[in-house]
């Protein structure tokens, strides 16, 4: 995000110290003319101020965040940034898209024009992230647990400790993705080969799951399951297995199976107490009340609760 800069001392400044403990007044900041703010604020007008999430900057409107909603429902925050020669210069914008649009500007462009451009560009998006959800839907993603928008990468489990990691061209999304492979040598070689003999099989007409199963002749597995029986359990969203270790330090919690799972019936997804804290424990956000963590699930950001127990 680009702000207004800042004038700097001289540097020959330095040998002719103030005395007395008294500093030198530094240059005056420059100041926006008072029909700057006018102007902007009837543009804010004009796109709404319910859909204004904040402004900030020096001045208080220098840095715009606006929200908008994509045709799939998607919630963005579109940060706009004025420069100090606005609207003669164009401004700066930042979002959590995988890359963004170019701005077309002119002296009479407003930031409705900057917020309609980001939502046209928002509809070119769509075939890149319908893509990104058929892989986290239907493949085994261990990494990220809480993609962004932004995010191309996925790092797929293909089982005995062996992981693919796809970079999908979020211009492309339908192009045979770039892959690396990850694990063991000799378990990888049979995959590798397949990629490579395969690879012009890739058809943008199928769905990205089927796919990759077609290149790499093997049957990918499915993501752990989020509706399991009674008599079943499920494996941890965080260290992947069912049962922790058995060891000492873990005291009562040793050798226990998943004994969390997520409120939010489309996610449900199974953690261990004791894995969940300590993810809790990593994240800025995460409050504590007495003995108790509060926090967001990894897979689908619903409120999460653990209590705090010694291990």
């Amino acid at each position: 995000m680009v702000l207004p800069a800042t004038l700097s001392h001289d540097a020959g400044s330095y040998s002719d110290l103030p005395q007395d403990g008294q500093e030198e007044a530094g240059p005056p900041r420059p100041r926006r003319p008072p029909a700057f703010y006018s102007s902007v604020f009837a543009q804010i007008e004009e796109v709404g101020w319910g859909r204004l999430a904040s402004a900030t900057g020096d001045d208080g409107v220098s840095c715009l965040a606006f929200r908008v909603v994509d045709e799939q429902g998607r919630q963005h925050l579109l940060e706009i940034t004025l420069p100090m020669n606005y609207p003669a210069c164009p401004p700066s914008i930042a979002a959590d898209v995988p890359y963004l649009p170019k701005l077309q500007w002119s002296k009479s462009a407003r930031l409705k024009d900057v917020v309609c451009q980001f939502q046209e560009h928002l509809k070119i998006l769509q075939a890149y992230w319908s893509t990104m959800d058929d892989i986290d839907k239907a493949l085994w993603v261990v990494d990220p647990a809480k993609p962004a928008y932004a995010m191309s990468h996925r790092r797929i489990a293909l089982g005995d400790d062996c992981y693919i990691l796809l970079n999908v061209d979020a211009q492309k999304p339908n192009s045979l993705p770039e892959c690396r492979f990850l694990g063991t040598d000799g378990k990888l070689e049979r995959l590798i080969k397949n990629w490579r003999k395969n690879r012009n099989r890739w058809s943008a007409n199928k769905k990205f799951h089927e796919n990759l199963a077609t290149v790499l002749d093997f049957t990918l597995p499915q993501p752990p399951s989020i509706s399991i029986k009674d008599d079943q359990q499920a494996d941890c969203g965080i260290c992947y297995a069912t049962h922790l270790p058995t060891d000492d330090e873990l005291g009562t919690q040793s050798g226990c199976a998943t004994d969390y799972t997520c409120e939010n019936s489309s996610c449900s997804r199974a953690f261990h107490s004791v894995c969940l804290r300590d993810w809790l424990r990593a994240i800025t956000t995460t409050r504590q009340s007495f003995d108790v963590l509060f926090g967001n699930c990894p897979y689908c950001s619903e409120a999460v609760a653990v209590k705090i127990t010694d291990r």
